[in-house]
């Protein structure tokens, strides 16, 4: 299905498209912060560890079940066909930008959910509200629909999966350089270091200080000289749980055009949960 909606759009083309007909924006932020001032029309739909969005049990940060989803889908009035812009909250620096990363995870869940037009607004709720645009504490009244999709988890893959793929498959590891060459200790995972053979691409140089993305063909040239040209390879992404991983298959996938993107969802921390090997302090293996 080809998109009708960009991957990332700006708060100028947000402004411009409000109340356009088959467009939804979803706030993710905390309800407090919603209710505060909002995006006119938008609505609420929190982001958490447990949520409509995820699911944290053994491990954080999980793809919920999908009757949970098509309940969520449906309570927005959301079709197949919907174009649905993603509004998240950013961190103050110094704490790390999960948030922005949750946008895109979210994105990523409805693309899953079979809603194949989901974008994420660049830079936030936050540069929203800094460049002065418009505000609302209005709730918006819904029409709910009754959602029905066909999904597929062959691209959410576990442990077993990526043990077979090492040295066969490109993976790469999203978090910090600092976690993944192991001179810190990763919160997530309480380890040092990273999988075998996976290959360093932090998804933190994706963005500008403002949480905006930087110009798409550095992103671009940032993928091919780690990953390479061929966009038929298998690519298996992770992180620390997952989120970091979303984003880069959400980049690569819905902007640079890789055809075949894995999300390793456990991520560092069902590897080390489970017993298997890291490499520290190499950059090469």
């Amino acid at each position: 299905m080809t998109r009708t909606i960009d991957p990332i759009v700006s708060t100028e083309w947000v402004e411009q498209n409000l109340g356009r007909e088959g467009l939804t924006i979803l706030d993710i932020r905390w309800e407090e912060e919603y209710a505060a001032g909002h995006i006119p029309g938008a609505l609420s739909v929190p982001f958490g560890l447990n949520s409509d969005w995820a699911v944290s049990e053994d491990l954080i940060l999980e793809l919920p079940p999908d009757e949970t989803l098509f309940e969520m889908i449906g309570r927005c009035g959301l079709t197949p066909d919907s174009q649905v812009v993603i509004v998240g909250r950013i961190e103050e620096p110094p704490a790390p930008p999960y948030a922005v990363a949750d946008a895109v995870r979210a994105a990523v869940t409805l693309i899953y959910a079979g809603i194949r037009n989901a974008a994420v607004l660049a830079g936030g709720h936050p540069k929203w509200e800094r460049e002065g645009r418009p505000l609302s504490t209005e709730t918006p009244t819904i029409t709910p629909t009754v959602y029905r999709a066909v999904t597929d988890r062959s691209w959410w893959v576990d442990t077993r999966y990526v043990e077979q793929r090492l040295g066969r498959s490109v993976l790469i590891d999203g978090r910090d350089p600092e976690y993944y060459f192991g001179v810190s200790t990763d919160p997530l995972a309480e380890m040092n270091g990273h999988i075998p053979t996976a290959r360093n691409l932090p998804i933190i140089w994706v963005w500008e200080k403002d949480y905006t993305y930087r110009p798409f063909s550095l992103i671009h040239d940032m993928a091919v000289g780690v990953i390479g040209e061929n966009r038929d390879q298998e690519v298996i992404a992770y992180c620390g749980a997952g989120g970091y991983a979303s984003a880069w298959w959400f980049l690569l996938t819905q902007l640079l055009g890789y055809r075949d993107v894995k999300i390793y969802d456990g991520s560092m921390e069902a590897w080390v949960e489970e017993g298997k090997p890291v490499v520290r302090f190499s950059w090469t293996s």
